[in-house]
């Protein structure tokens, strides 16, 4: 007899890394119902960026959700303050950046659980990283983890798996292992302040650490780039 798959939310910014997790979800059979936030960031349009990659990549439903974090500030993405450019490796390794939106994850992942508990879902899928990445404390194992417990405790969900099967690679482990199952990473939309007509700046952290994971593999990055 026919098994149905499992659904899964995944939560898809419509960057490289959450581009990934969507296509590993996929890999690995589950039912996958995207997750998207409006929430007042200046790089919006990576949300037409998730739209593209969920209907690519399969996702059975794609839901955008408008959350205003702008009311709150604190973070160079929600507000008019300047997003650092051309920071070196040491210094994108090292503190936590203005571009850290503060509790963002928190509250992500919150709606996430709430759509599984609709849905009947045990599996959500994140594509936080912890090694190249800008350092923000919402995306650290320790964090996962504690989330996860509080979910269980919380919820019906008392079996939930958040899963994070990006955590432990590189840029470059992601970019190799997005093209060995097909993502189109020219859908995708990485860069925090993007211009007018979404070209990436090539200079925030988020495109010099996408550009390092595209160099390491002697790959060119297909996103646009002003």
């Amino acid at each position: 007899m026919l098994t149905r798959p499992r659904p899964a939310i995944v939560l898809l910014s419509g960057g490289m890394d959450s581009a990934t997790c969507l296509a590993i979800a996929r890999a690995e059979g589950f039912a996958c119902h995207a997750l998207s936030f409006r929430y007042g960031q200046r790089h919006a349009v990576e949300l037409d960026a998730a739209t593209r990659v969920a209907s690519t990549l399969g996702a059975v439903s794609h839901r955008v959700v408008d959350i205003d974090l702008r009311a709150f500030g604190g973070s160079s993405l929600t507000s008019s303050v300047a997003v650092p450019k051309d920071r070196d490796d040491a210094a994108i390794g090292s503190g936590i950046p203005n571009t850290y939106v503060p509790a963002r994850n928190t509250i992500f992942l919150s709606f996430a659980l709430a759509a599984a508990e609709v849905l009947d879902a045990d599996d959500l899928f994140i594509g936080v990283n912890a090694l190249d990445y800008s350092g923000y404390p919402d995306c650290r194992p320790e964090f996962i983890s504690a989330y996860q417990a509080m979910a269980r405790l919380g919820t019906r969900r008392d079996a939930l798996t958040i899963h994070t099967p990006l955590a432990a690679l590189t840029k470059a482990g992601i970019v190799a292992r997005g093209v060995a199952l097909g993502v189109d990473f020219g859908l995708t939309r990485t860069c925090y302040d993007p211009s007018a007509t979404g070209a990436a700046c090539g200079h925030c952290d988020a495109c010099l650490l996408r550009l390092k994971g595209f160099r390491e593999l002697g790959l060119e990055d297909p996103a646009p780039y002003a």
